[in-house]
């Protein structure tokens, strides 16, 4: 387990919090990996490593019976080959994608594409709106749109990240503190009412528990004045009722990079309604382990603590470095890649057994263009796959995905284990190939019926 800082108190920065709580400094050197080994021999990590893969098949898998019936209706025959494959995941598997189409050569925006529609599930677009409106009354929703269409059609689930952080004041924003927060519940109401039927999932408030420190009142003294001024719990609660009456089906996220009790004593509890209902549906966690790996103690720690709230949790920024920070650099090396393939693999593997987590977002597809230019990426920077992304590869489409061969009994009835999600049916029966989906999520006493079409390509 990671041992607390206990020098960081209310005044210490984001950088400043994320040292203490992995207990090592930013800047990266050698010790990053010894630590992480001295991490992983605690007897606390290795109980919840050596306990996970119970975990998953008990949260992430269920039983479903089927019973296949023909293009005209009737039950299939007994007898009959099935194949039943997972294509998608239930559990959102994700990246921000902030550099869709911004790499220098169409060969390394297309190889970006094509590793992250294999891979991924889900995608964080960037609604900063320093950067997303430079111009007053002028956002950059073609960009957004422009994704947007690309995860449509990669069947990748969207979320907008974030509608309210005062990291930065837009350059246009002037006004009291009341009405620059009102120009900032405005500005909610319009992206989530203009991506309505795009984007069904949104960071509301971004970093609410330390709004105050140095940086927020340097670069954005108008906004961090105006949370200031109107309290912190009024302000969170002003935007999540905001984003609420203008996507009523959104799912709403709170999400810090504080896993402390500070985020959930402070945030957390404070965002309930008059009758003390939970103004938000997930609680999102950071988990930038730019500065050391947290390990599987300190990871199942802070799933636990943000558990008790009993509503899912999104780790909403993940990441993991591949090489150490020197004098001249960050660049990632042999045994920086190997290392952080085993550390992901791990964490993800904690994750994804608990039965609170819904999704994990990691944090720069590639080392290009990655935050504070660290080689944090599945990719490098030419684009080729590391370690990581094989790793991780092999997890979520092979052994946390289903596909099994199985033999239709009366009636075209059959029964399977599976991860949930969403799932073809192929069968030939009298010469056609046939097909059909369904969704496995809880178990059922009913059979799940599924209708089998003809496939075109065997008309």
């Amino acid at each position: 387990m990671a041992k607390r800082n206990s020098g960081c108190g209310a005044s210490c920065t984001r950088r400043q919090f994320l040292q203490a709580a992995t207990g090592t400094a930013v800047a990266l050197t050698a010790p990053y990996f010894a630590t992480a080994r001295q991490r992983d021999a605690s007897e606390d990590s290795d109980r919840i490593l050596s306990d996970a893969e119970s975990r998953i098949r008990r949260h992430r898998m269920a039983p479903v019976a089927l019973k296949l019936l023909t293009p005209d209706g009737r039950p299939l025959g007994p007898g009959r080959r099935v194949e039943i494959r997972q294509v998608r995941h239930r559990f959102l598997f994700g990246c921000n994608i902030f550099m869709l189409g911004r790499y220098r050569t169409p060969e390394q925006n297309a190889a970006y594409e094509s590793r992250f529609a294999g891979i991924f599930n889900y995608a964080t677009l960037p609604f900063y709106w320093w950067n997303y409106e430079r111009q007053k009354g002028r956002p950059d929703d073609a960009r957004t749109e422009g994704i947007v269409r690309w995860c449509k059609a990669h069947d990748v689930t969207t979320k907008g990240h974030p509608l309210a952080w005062n990291y930065r004041d837009p350059p246009w924003l002037t006004g009291t503190p009341q009405e620059v927060a009102r120009a900032q519940f405005e500005r909610i109401t319009r992206c989530v009412e203009r991506f309505q039927r795009d984007i069904d999932i949104w960071d509301v408030v971004n970093e609410a528990t330390h709004y105050d420190r140095a940086e927020c009142k340097r670069d954005a003294p108008r906004l961090t004045e105006a949370i200031a001024a109107m309290g912190v719990g009024p302000y969170i609660r002003t935007a999540f009722k905001t984003a609420r009456q203008a996507g009523p089906d959104a799912t709403l996220v709170i999400n810090d990079y504080r896993t402390d009790a500070a985020f959930a004593e402070k945030v957390v509890s404070e965002l309930a309604d008059e009758d003390a209902r939970p103004m938000y549906d997930v609680i999102g966690i950071q988990s930038h382990m730019h500065g050391g790996p947290w390990g599987a103690a300190r990871t199942w720690e802070v799933c636990e603590r943000f558990a008790k709230f009993g509503k899912p949790l999104h780790f909403t920024e993940t990441t993991l470095v591949s090489g150490p920070k020197s004098d001249s650099g960050w660049t990632t090396t042999d045994e920086g890649e190997e290392q952080q393939a085993r550390l992901a693999a791990e964490f993800y593997t904690v994750l994804f057994s608990h039965p609170a987590v819904e999704a994990i977002t990691w944090w720069d597809f590639s080392d290009q263009g990655a935050w504070q230019r660290a080689p944090a990426g599945f990719l490098r920077a030419d684009m080729s796959a590391k370690p990581i992304y094989e790793r991780l590869y092999d997890l979520i489409k092979g052994r946390w995905s289903t596909r099994v061969e199985v033999e239709s009994g009366p009636e075209g009835r059959l029964k399977i284990d599976g991860f949930m999600g969403e799932y073809e049916v192929t069968v030939k029966e009298n010469g056609r190939r046939l097909g059909g989906r369904f969704s496995l999520a809880k178990p059922t006493p009913e059979a799940t019926e599924v209708q089998l079409t003809e496939s075109l390509a065997d008309r």
